[in-house]
């Protein structure tokens, strides 16, 4: 597996670089949701709609909870955009054995408070226009490792152009009260709950 290498200076400069892109494609990015940091590692859930996603959660703890970010890739994809590494990308190869050692490096950055973790639950590139998800197995084997409390963070990424040009993005968060002892079966249903709401939402905003 690759692991992640961060290089502050790289980061910095990167983060500069990523609030103008934004700002240069999208109309307006919005954060809804009160979110309270419990002082604990994150784990953060998500949709996986685009190429941005990753970028949309970077930019969002640069802006909140300012946590070092981690996030698993697909390895021939972090093997195409090394510099990702600097970000906090890893990799993970579901055709080789070191899956397990890529879950594992997974389970033990859930174990620092100072950590984010983003995890694509789905496992895949998904249109936001699907209601229903259904949770790779790798995120069991993930949670059975770690003993220690974590807050998790669930993550919507809803886009709408509307009448303009550039569209605009909201990102929904919601954080369950429960820090331990959870099964892929219940982030599953809450998330699928959560963002059937977040859409919700988002359509009532109209």
């Amino acid at each position: 597996m690759i692991e992640a290498k961060h290089v502050l200076w790289f980061q910095y400069m990167f983060s500069v670089y990523l609030s103008y892109s934004l700002k240069l494609h999208f109309r307006k990015i919005d954060i809804i949701g009160d979110v309270k940091d419990r002082d604990m590692p994150f784990l953060v859930i998500s949709n996986h709609i685009s190429w941005w996603d990753g970028f949309w959660i970077l930019n969002m703890n640069n802006k909140t909870f300012k946590r070092k970010f981690y996030v698993m890739m697909l390895e021939e994809q972090l093997k195409q955009n090394m510099f990702l590494r600097k970000l906090g990308a890893f990799s993970i190869n579901k055709k080789s054995k070191t899956l397990f050692d890529s879950l594992e490096y997974a389970s033990k950055l859930l174990k620092n408070k100072s950590n984010m973790l983003l995890f694509f639950a789905q496992g895949s590139i998904q249109s936001q226009h699907k209601r229903q998800f259904v949770f790779e197995k790798g995120l069991d084997r993930i949670l059975k490792e770690v003993d220690n409390n974590i807050q998790v963070l669930f993550v919507a990424n809803l886009l709408d152009y509307y009448s303009f040009k550039k569209p605009a993005l909201n990102q929904f968060l919601c954080s369950p009260e429960k820090t331990t002892g959870f099964s892929i079966q219940e982030l599953e249903e809450h998330y699928n709950d959560f963002y059937k709401d977040s859409i919700n939402k988002q359509i009532a905003a109209l």
